[in-house]
């Protein structure tokens, strides 16, 4: 499976959708902490490499480990293990609101790992529509939690953990960009997840003592808390959507995008389509605040994405 360049700004865009509801389906899981990070990327892993495997062209799961070695090994350990591994527990030290906003800066490591390891700069639009999203971000996030946003001292530890969770996440996308454009998306996104899934398993064992099953994936009993359906169901929508799809379309639009940075601002867009999704699926109404927030951000993204024809256009 490979995604042109014409099509990268789309898949990234999908994978952005389901990056901003994977918090939804991990809720009515019923599991939380380092836990879920083992079923999601164990079961989504699976899911990648047997899709891969029904496609003749990216049968070749291996390629990716010859030709990368241990550091294909170690880029998939740090960029996928220790990566969601950060970011599913900073929820067990931070709130939700803290953890969002700073994984949603994603974008900004995104373009300064662009410019260590590739040397590309950082044009003036971009950094100013970068600060600007942020600014919404945090005001959307943040409207009548401020009080949550502070926290206590016992959330230095998750903040560290979300901000390492971005910057690692970042990196990876960035390193693992001319792996893919040599072997594909599919074929390289399922193996490094496989290795990825592996290693949250064995560290999740190790150090929680939690080993995770996944023939018990049916064994939990349905409740209010999972709206009344089998936890394994949502636990399934976890994996195969938001961890199976989206990493393949996420990391893949991002390694056929023209330009990897403008791509990424597409991630400022996760907490806009969550806010969405609770309005229409809970039934929330956005305030003020909310609303000239998700106005502000989608602005940025749409002036960073279309910036070559504007600036033309204002030449003109």
């Amino acid at each position: 499976m490979v995604i042109s360049a014409r099509f990268a700004y789309l898949a990234t865009f999908i994978g952005v959708c389901g990056h901003a509801s994977s918090e939804f389906f991990a809720v009515l899981s019923g599991i939380s902490g380092p836990e879920v990070s083992v079923w999601r990327y164990v079961l989504g892993s699976l899911g990648l490499v047997l899709w891969a495997l029904a496609i003749p062209s990216a049968r070749n799961l291996l390629a990716p480990v010859r030709d990368g070695g241990l550091y294909f090994i170690l880029l998939s350990l740090i960029g996928v293990s220790a990566t969601y591994l950060a970011f599913h527990w900073a929820l067990d030290f931070a709130s939700v609101i803290q953890v969002a906003t700073i994984v949603t800066t994603i974008p900004i490591f995104v373009g300064l790992s662009n410019l260590i390891i590739n040397g590309t700069g950082l044009s003036a639009v971009k950094i100013v529509t970068g600060v600007l999203a942020i600014l919404g971000v945090v005001v959307m996030l943040t409207d009548g939690y401020l009080a949550e946003l502070a926290g206590d001292g016992n959330t230095f530890f998750g903040v560290f953990l979300a901000t390492f969770c971005a910057a690692a996440g970042s990196a990876y996308a960035v390193l693992v960009r001319p792996i893919i454009a040599k072997h594909g998306a599919l074929p390289t996104t399922a193996i490094s997840l496989a290795i990825g899934g592996v290693g949250l398993w064995l560290a999740v064992g190790a150090f929680w003592g939690i080993w995770v099953n996944p023939l018990n994936l049916f064994a939990r009993e349905a409740s209010a808390a999972t709206a009344f359906v089998d936890p394994g169901w949502w636990i399934l929508i976890l994996a195969l959507w938001n961890t199976t799809i989206t990493q393949i379309l996420w990391f893949g639009g991002l390694a056929a995008a023209p330009d990897i940075t403008r791509a990424s601002y597409l991630f400022f867009l996760k907490p806009v389509i969550a806010a969405v999704l609770a309005i229409f699926i809970l039934s929330e109404e956005p305030t003020v605040l909310q609303g000239l927030a998700i106005i502000l951000v989608t602005g940025c993204v749409v002036v960073e994405l279309f910036w070559p024809r504007i600036s033309t256009a204002l030449r003109r």
